[in-house]
């Protein structure tokens, strides 16, 4: 294979780009959109959008002096290429696996990675925060954000805009518009794009008047300036509103073809040489080079292992039945609760395929609402509609919950609002790592006056969870559950209302008493089985709610066991174990207890079993502490 990468083989640093002719970067996009295929195929990874931004990403490597000049992407799903060119191409098949590199730029991985990202609509402040830096510092380089159309619905996306407007920053920000995000884009925005990209006669005289007055620039140094205001005078004649950057004070040129490096090369390194705010409009297809990719933008975002040369995506079949994923229990549970009940309306940032919504959406339209990338818009938008009698599901991923703090106690809870938030990939997610985890959810829901906080062990909770919630008894309402699938064939039983603050014992024991929250309790269980082989008795509770904790059943407890561990796949510090450790300090009981969970620190990527190994808090690890802690009185630091 290594013959089809003639030039990318020989391509270490940006700075071996740099010596190949303008012409010569047609075939090394053509070689880097092949390596791409080839390992992302086998390596599964975010594959659309780095296929999307070959030829840009080539291009702002060819013409920019990085790492001096800082290139800062938006989430970073389409920073392959970058990293292949940055110096890891011979590591990049170890790219979101265990002890591998990271799937997005990150900082202590390279010098080239400007800024760590992982979440939509960053890049443009943290580049304004760079060039505002290099002014007082007095460096003069280039910052370049890259955002995609879909980051720029988020609200921090147009702070930044208005920021950077009104400043005298030397800052590029280029617009990858391709048209789609995970899923199609939603909005005004997207309106607005499409009238400006599809404005012919508009950008046919806009490339003309501009290319005119840069020949005569040569003679008459403020011919481009006497350009722009003549193009801004005449652009309502063509366009049905004034262009939105440049009321702004962005200086917008475009748009141009995204899938053209010369020419893009050739544009930047004009645009170099113009000082202050600008935007690059820049027209991509997401897929672009792979036809299946191109076709099924949402399916090949992130399409697990596919043949190559067919497009086939490779499932691992077995002839046992495997259970639903998490996500499409709460799918498929909220549209048969819709049925049920014509208050109940769901809402998606951005993420319907994802989180399963589109379940609903493609029934009831008229009743699920995509508001794009805007989780605090989200928040509040369900919390107007709760303020009106509806029943808002509002589903974020419990990362990006994290955005909407503010409008979660502010506009639900201190309103005490009934709004079911249904946080997807709680705890532990997988390859993509530390900006993904949603291990802090339990710790700062429960903080949060009027808030009920709930975590299923199992399919069959969750449906009767969501069906609790929507009873509008309890108030503001949350439920975390995890990435991946369940542990039961069947779950599809007749609703049962679960009253916040009730357990249920799984097993009996003398010994110890274990204390799980959420799906982790299934790996509590398999641990409860090892110690009985070792004649350790240990009583395992689901607890189920984190908020109000099941206080007859603590005091039960507390009242027999000297030993107790807790187990949740969340942060330690200010969760479900320490809400158990203030109960137990507060009723004056004086029993040992081990808290198992992810500790103080930010966990890499890996799959999630690696990193439930690494934790301890796997059956084994479990099983282990648990064994230790009431064998030989051990109690140190929790793991």
């Amino acid at each position: 294979m290594a013959s089809d990468y003639r030039i990318l083989n020989q391509i270490n640093s940006p700075d071996d780009l740099k010596k190949l002719a303008i012409e010569e970067l047609v075939e090394v996009s053509k070689e880097l959109r092949n390596f791409i295929i080839e390992i992302v195929s086998n390596n599964p990874g975010h594959f659309g959008a780095s296929l999307g931004v070959v030829e840009l990403t080539v291009a702002m490597h060819y013409v920019y002096n990085t790492p001096f000049d800082k290139i800062i992407w938006d989430v970073g799903h389409q920073a392959y290429g970058h990293k292949i060119l940055t110096g890891r191409r011979d590591i990049f098949h170890t790219n979101r696996k265990f002890k591998g590199i990271s799937g997005f730029p990150n900082m202590s991985e390279s010098e080239y990675d400007s800024f760590g990202v992982g979440h939509a609509s960053t890049s443009i402040s943290a580049a304004l925060g760079i060039a505002t830096a290099d002014m007082y510092q007095g460096i003069n380089r280039n910052v370049v954000a890259v955002i995609g159309d879909g980051s720029l619905t988020g609200g921090l996306a147009f702070e930044g805009l208005n920021n950077a407007g009104s400043s005298k920053a030397n800052l590029l920000v280029i617009l990858n518009d391709n048209n789609i995000a995970i899923d199609e884009n939603v909005g005004a925005l997207k309106e607005y794009l499409v009238d400006i990209t599809t404005s012919k006669t508009y950008n046919k005289f806009k490339n003309d008047i501009w290319n005119l007055f840069g020949k005569i620039n040569k003679i008459a140094p403020h011919a481009r300036d006497y350009a722009q205001k003549l193009e801004n005078g005449l652009k309502s004649v063509f366009l049905r509103q004034s262009n939105l950057f440049e009321s702004l004070n962005f200086r917008y040129f475009g748009p141009i073809d995204g899938h053209d490096v010369v020419h893009i090369a050739m544009l930047l390194e004009d645009l170099k040489s113009i000082p202050g705010p600008k935007l690059l409009h820049v027209l991509t297809t997401k897929g672009k080079g792979f036809l299946q990719a191109e076709k099924e933008q949402t399916k090949f975002h992130a399409p697990g292992k596919f043949d190559k040369d067919t497009g086939e995506i490779l499932v691992m079949k077995t002839d046992k039945p495997q259970p639903d994923l998490y996500q499409d229990v709460f799918g498929k549970t909220l549209l048969e609760l819709a049925r049920l009940n014509d208050k109940i309306v769901g809402i998606t940032p951005a993420m319907p395929t994802g989180c399963s919504l589109k379940i609903m959406m493609d029934e009831m339209p008229d009743r699920t609402f995509d508001v794009g990338i805007a989780e605090q818009h989200a928040v509040t938008f369900s919390a107007g509609l709760a303020s009106q009698g509806m029943i808002p599901f509002c589903n974020i991923y419990s990362s990006f919950a994290q955005r909407a703090y503010d409008q979660i106690i502010h506009d639900v809870a201190l309103q005490n609002l009934n709004v079911i938030f249904c946080f997807d990939r709680g705890g532990l997610v997988g390859a993509d790592g530390p900006t993904h985890h949603g291990v802090f959810d339990i710790a700062f829901m429960r903080s949060i006056p009027n808030m009920v906080v709930a975590a299923p062990m199992n399919e069959l909770d969750l449906r009767n969870l969501m069906y609790t919630g929507q009873l509008c008894k309890y108030g503001p309402f949350s439920i975390r559950y995890p990435r991946g699938r369940g542990v039961l064939e069947n779950w599809k039983l007749p609703f049962e209302e679960i009253v916040p603050g009730t357990s249920k014992q799984l097993s009996e024991g003398d010994d110890v008493a274990i204390l799980s929250i959420g799906h982790i309790g299934n790996y509590a269980a398999e641990a409860v089985d090892i110690l009985e082989k070792e004649n350790i008795s240990a009583a395992h509770f689901d607890m189920r709610f984190i908020k109000p904790l099941d206080e007859k059943t603590l005091h039960k407890i507390f009242s027999k066991y000297q030993y107790v561990v807790t187990i949740e796949d969340g942060n330690i510090m200010g969760g479900f174990g320490s809400a158990v450790l203030e109960f137990m300090s507060l009723n004056n009981y004086l029993s040992h207890v081990k808290i198992l969970g992810v500790p103080d620190k930010f966990i890499e990527h890996g799959t999630q079993k690696e990193l439930c190994h690494e934790l301890g808090i796997d059956a084994e690890g479990i099983a282990r502490t648990t064994r230790l802690f009431i064998k030989k009185g051990v109690f140190s630091k929790a793991i």
